[in-house]
């Protein structure tokens, strides 16, 4: 497949980014800069305390999970 033909298969099928995302993007990079740092608040720490806790999912419920979420 050529560039230009790679090219026009994604701009029939992915869709286009809003104009005002990347001032969206730079101006949430400016909150929280590389290095900074990031406080998580209780509910996350005990939603990833809850993860890390768990087994890892097994490759049946992965591909269970997987053709739920294409579907959306």
């Amino acid at each position: 497949m050529t560039n230009d033909e790679v090219k026009g298969v994604l701009e029939q099928r992915v869709p286009p980014w809003p104009a005002d995302l990347p001032r969206e993007l730079r101006s949430k990079s400016k909150q929280n800069p590389p290095g900074a740092g990031y406080d998580a608040t209780p509910d996350e720490l005990a939603a990833i305390d809850e993860g890390l806790a768990g087994d890892a999912a097994s490759e049946e419920k992965i591909k269970a999970a997987f053709v739920v979420f294409r579907r959306a």
